[in-house]
């Protein structure tokens, strides 16, 4: 396994992948395995790497054509659940962060950002599988206020037992299947059905839909992020 982080870029202005490129090339953690300017060719170079090739996280443009950002998002979601996804755009709104929670995006960064925050999010993303601004926080802040956005974010008929949000927590804190065990007294292969109870309860595809849900829902506190 590289030690480096293996970086996909997919944005329709030529400018924009080469200053990417050029802002990560004296970043030895971080290497740029791919580009593409399109979403239809991009998922086409993408079924032809080896699992060795194969990029940790995408960073992906909203608006393109003849595909968004968005359409291509819930197709590598559906294709490739464990790629992690950054969307970068120009376009900061809540109601886009909304939805880039319930595709399960792990990061939002706008295309303002200064390079230390970009390489922030390249790094927490691949560590935690997640990375908030300060002005993500005040947005999700919004939507726990909003009882009519937090249901649309997770229609769930099942309260999660309090078990389940012992697991949900301790998920929140990176923890493995193995520490979870340990801390709660039951074996990782108990902790992996709590796991998968818990994504088919809330309705979420992976691990960053359970830390938004936690966050959303007061399981677990937005400042410990």
């Amino acid at each position: 396994m590289s030690s480096q982080i293996q970086l996909a870029l997919i944005d329709d202005e030529q400018l924009i992948l080469e200053g990417v490129k050029m802002l990560l090339s004296n970043e030895k953690n971080i290497s740029v395995c791919l580009t593409a300017d399109n979403g239809p060719d991009f998922i086409e170079d993408l079924g032809k790497l080896s699992k060795d090739e194969f990029p940790d996280i995408a960073l992906v443009d909203v608006q393109m054509k003849p595909m968004n950002g968005f359409e291509l998002v819930e197709i590598l979601k559906e294709k490739y659940p464990d790629l992690k996804i950054i969307i970068l755009s120009s376009h900061y709104k809540t109601s886009i962060l909304g939805y880039m929670v319930k595709l399960g995006v792990s990061a939002f960064l706008p295309k303002n950002s200064n390079k230390k925050t970009f390489i922030e999010a390249i790094t927490m993303v691949d560590k935690n599988g997640v990375f908030f601004t300060a002005e993500d926080h005040q947005m999700l802040f919004t939507y726990m206020n909003s009882s009519a956005k937090k249901k649309s974010l997770f229609e769930t008929e099942d309260e999660l037992s309090e078990r389940e949000k012992d697991v949900v927590k301790l998920i929140c804190q990176e923890l493995t299947n193995n520490e979870i065990g340990e801390k709660l007294f039951i074996s990782p292969r108990t902790v992996e059905s709590h796991r998968q109870r818990i994504l088919e309860k809330i309705g979420a595809k992976n691990t960053v839909g359970i830390v938004i849900y936690a966050i959303v829902n007061n399981i677990y506190s937005l400042e410990k992020i």
